[in-house]
């Protein structure tokens, strides 16, 4: 692989100065994500220190952090370019009203890694926004902190929402229509900050896992207490959500014993937190194994055997090359042997996919057909991982 990265750093640089945007952000792809995202940001960070522009990166950061409100809550799109055109699905202007994933934390500790100078403004914000979810939000019995729509998982029509679909079973159309009505009963706080959804009380395990992994990150560099208790409560809290039946974990909540059980690659986040080594196993060899989630080009989506697998539809099945780079942080620096090789495995396999698909969104983890937007510059994060 070392004798590819020059051809594949090229090619990644084309994507991102081809995305990049003057309002100082890039755009996963101008035609079909024109607007800023923010965990596509934070990869578009990383993926910007691994082209050798850390000012870059930095400047991506805090226009992933821009739309940060008094509370901490830190908003899961931004309208920079045209702030009106929030105001039909939002009701505000300039940003949406919800969040997703908070992957400042895992870029401002990697940034420092790099030696980086991240400004003490960013990383204050960072541990604001990450110190909303853990205090503010609501919360189920099992610990775990609910999310308000699905929206904010990135993972937006995984298996796991089917039983909140309406009608018998999933449809795209239906869930579509469900998603927009969702945004509607949102419970927010003073400053319209999402607190919580009576309509989707579902507490994931994959955004608990990430939540608390860049709490982990960031305790790193700042050594902020409440940073390392948060993240130490949701770990074991993850723990608990073990189903060694189905060698996943499960998420807590209306959806826990049904679709809330389906074997996707999200489902398996908690290897970024979770030290039990019985579990780590099992969920380790589901990730390389090829009639599980293993394929030639990266860690399937969805699990082969599960009824809702298809390798070509969206968060049905496909390889997510976020998804993937996030399943190889959270084995590559393990002590077991076994865990080192699925790493190495799905480091190449993401490269190999990111290459066979033409950067694509998601691809066909069987034949590496791209799907979605093409090219998508979060895809770019195959650049990090060659390099390391």
């Amino acid at each position: 692989m070392p004798s590819e990265v020059p051809s594949l750093y090229d090619r990644v640089e084309s994507v991102m100065q081809a995305a990049w945007t003057d309002h100082g952000y890039t755009s996963p792809n101008l035609e079909t994500y024109p607007w800023m995202w923010l965990w596509d940001s934070c990869f578009h960070a990383l993926i910007w220190c691994a082209l050798d522009q850390p000012d870059r990166a930095v400047l991506e950061l805090h226009q992933a952090m821009s739309t940060q409100d008094e509370t901490g809550f830190v908003a899961h799109m931004g309208y920079q370019s045209d702030p009106s055109a929030a105001l039909r699905l939002w009701k505000r202007s300039g940003a949406s009203s919800i969040t997703q994933p908070p992957m400042y934390g895992h870029v401002v500790a990697e940034l420092v890694r790099q030696g980086v100078d991240v400004p003490d403004e960013l990383v204050a914000r960072a541990s604001d926004g990450i110190c909303f979810l853990t205090d503010s939000r609501s919360r189920d019995d099992s610990g775990l902190i609910r999310v308000v729509h699905p929206w904010e998982t990135g993972c937006d029509d995984s298996p796991r929402w089917d039983d909140l679909c309406p009608g018998t079973g999933f449809d795209l159309a239906r869930w579509r229509v469900r998603k927009h009505q969702l945004i509607e009963t949102i419970v927010r706080g003073d400053r319209g900050e999402p607190l919580g959804n009576r309509q989707f009380p579902v507490a994931p395990v994959g955004f608990n896992a990430l939540v608390a992994f860049n709490a982990v990150e960031l305790y790193s560099v700042t050594g902020e207490s409440r940073l390392g208790a948060a993240a130490s409560d949701l770990a074991d809290a993850l723990a608990t959500r073990w189903d060694e039946s189905l060698a996943t974990w499960i998420d807590a909540g209306p959806t826990e014993v049904g679709s809330g059980r389906a074997r996707t690659a999200e489902g398996l986040l908690p290897l970024l937190v979770v030290p039990d080594a019985d579990q780590r196993v099992a969920a380790v060899a589901s990730l390389v194994d090829q009639a599980a989630h293993g394929s030639a080009f990266g860690p399937r989506g969805v699990h082969r055997e599960e009824p809702s697998y298809d390798p070509r539809t969206y968060w049905r099945g496909p390889v997510w090359p976020q998804l993937a780079y996030l399943l190889w942080v959270a084995t590559k620096s393990s002590p077991r042997e076994t865990e080192q090789s699925a790493a190495e495995k799905i480091r190449l396999g993401t490269i190999r996919g990111a290459d066979r698909s033409g950067f694509a969104e998601y691809w066909d983890g069987d034949t590496g057909e791209g799907g979605g937007a093409i090219p998508q510059s979060w895809t770019g994060l195959a650049l990090v991982m060659a390099e390391q």
